[in-house]
C-alpha cells in the first residue's frame, strides 16, 4: 500500500523542482572555458588546475520516497552525474564502516596513531583526531595531491557566499576549534580512510553498502591524476570528497536514493546492521563549532535552521544544488539534482506540505 501524501501538493513540489535547473552550464564550463567550480567559489591562484574528470550534467531529477516506496520522480533518475560534496557524506559512512571493522576505535584518538607518515605527523597535524576531521574543524595544514589547505582558506558556502577573500592565508586555529569548508582537508580524511582500509575507498563502499542495497553498477568514484599511491605492494587512487578539481562521485538519483533509504533506517539493510549501532546518532549530533554540522552531514540546527523543515532532517549536500534530504520524523528520503541554490528549500518545503 502507498503510504499517503496529498498528489495535487505534491504535483505542485515536483513542478517547482523541474522549474527550478541549476544555473550552471550543462557542459561543466562557461563559454570563456572556465569551470563552474572555480567560477562558484571564486577560486584564483596556483591551486585551481582541474585534476580529476569532468562530464557534462543533466537536467532537474529527483525522488521522493516514503516509507521506502517511490512517491514522486521527475527527470531522468537513472542518469549518472557528477554530485561534488554529496560525497562527504559517504566518507562519513566509511568511517562508520571502520569502526564497526574496529580499524578506528577511538574517533577522539589522533590520525596519526594509526596512519604514521608525513601527512599526519609534526607538532600541530599530529594532534589531529578522526573527529575533528568529521566535524571539518580540523585545521590540517599542508598540501596533498598538488593542492594546498590554503586555497579554502576563508571560503563561504551556500546563497550569498562571499569569497572575497578565499585563498588568503590566516592563521591556523588549535585543532577541533574553528569550523572550515575545505576540501584538501576532506581529501586527507579520505587518504587517512583508504589507508586504514588497504583498499580503494569505491572497492568498500560497493562491496559492503552499495551492491547489497541495490544499487547499479553505473556509478563511480573518480580521483585525481595526481591521487596514486601504492599500499601493501597495490597502486590505489586515493578519491576526494567532491568535484572541486574535478573527479569525486558519478551517480545517480536512484542510486543516491537507495543509499538515503539505508540511511534512514540507521545502517540497517535487510535486517542486517551494517553501520554499527550508534553511528548515524553521532552523525548528526552538532559540532561543537557549528550548530548545523555532524560528520559530514548538514543539519536543520541553530540559527541557520529553517523552521518550516522537521528539526530532525538532515542532508548530504553538493553544489549544483544536489541534496540527499532525509527526515525520519516523516519515514522520508529526498533526493534533488541541479535546483537552483536559491529554490532548493523551497522544492523541500512543497513536499513537506504534501506529506
Amino acid at each position: 500500500m502507498t503510504p499517503g501524501f496529498d498528489p495535487e501538493r505534491m504535483a505542485r513540489a515536483v513542478a517547482l523542482a523541474e522549474a527550478s535547473d541549476s544555473p550552471w552550464p550543462r557542459s561543466m564550463y562557461y563559454d570563456d572555458g572556465s569551470y563552474v567550480g572555480n567560477v562558484e567559489w571564486n577560486e584564483t591562484g596556483p591551486w585551481t588546475e582541474i585534476v580529476g574528470p569532468v562530464a557534462p550534467r543533466g537536467g532537474p531529477a529527483g525522488l521522493v520516497l516514503r516509507g521506502g516506496q517511490e512517491i514522486a520522480r521527475w527527470g531522468d533518475v537513472e542518469r549518472a552525474d557528477m554530485t561534488f560534496s554529496i560525497a562527504k557524506s559517504y566518507l562519513s559512512v566509511l568511517a562508520g564502516l571502520a569502526h564497526g571493522d574496529g580499524l578506528l576505535p577511538d574517533l577522539d584518538e589522533p590520525v596519526c596513531v594509526r596512519v604514521p607518515g608525513p601527512v599526519f605527523e609534526g607538532p600541530h597535524n599530529g594532534g589531529i583526531t578522526w573527529r575533528h576531521f568529521l566535524n571539518m574543524n580540523s585545521e590540517w595544514r599542508g598540501e596533498l595531491f598538488g593542492k594546498s589547505d590554503q586555497v579554502d582558506h576563508f571560503r563561504q558556502i551556500g546563497v550569498g557566499a562571499d569569497n572575497s577573500r578565499k585563498g588568503q592565508l590566516r592563521a591556523m586555529q588549535a585543532p577541533g576549534s574553528y569550523y572550515e569548508y575545505n576540501d584538501v582537508r576532506v581529501n586527507a580524511l579520505s587518504f587517512a580512510l583508504m589507508s586504514l582500509f588497504r583498499r580503494p575507498l569505491p572497492e568498500v563502499l560497493r562491496e559492503r553498502i552499495m551492491d547489497p542495497i541495490g544499487a547499479s553498477q553505473g556509478w563511480r568514484w573518480e580521483g585525481y591524476e595526481t591521487s596514486w599511491t601504492e599500499i601493501d605492494g597495490r597502486r590505489m587512487q586515493s578519491v576526494p570528497g567532491g568535484g572541486h578539481w574535478g573527479g569525486g562521485m558519478f551517480i545517480s538519483a536512484a542510486d543516491h536514493a537507495r543509499f538515503g533509504q539505508f540511511i534512514l533506517r540507521d545502517g540497517v539493510h535487510d535486517g542486517v546492521r551494517v553501520l554499527p549501532e550508534g553511528w548515524m546518532a553521532q552523525s548528526v549530533t552538532p559540532s561543537a563549532t557549528l550548530a548545523n554540522y555532524g560528520f559530514l552531514w548538514w543539519l536543520n540546527r541553530g540559527p541557520a535552521a529553517n523552521p518550516a523543515l522537521p528539526e530532525g532532517a538532515f542532508a548530504a549536500q553538493g553544489a549544483g544544488t544536489n541534496h540527499i534530504w532525509i527526515d525520519p520524523e516523516h519515514d522520508v528520503v529526498v533526493v534533488l539534482r541541479w535546483v537552483a541554490g536559491d529554490r532548493a528549500q523551497k522544492v523541500l518545503e512543497a513536499i513537506v506540505r504534501a506529506l
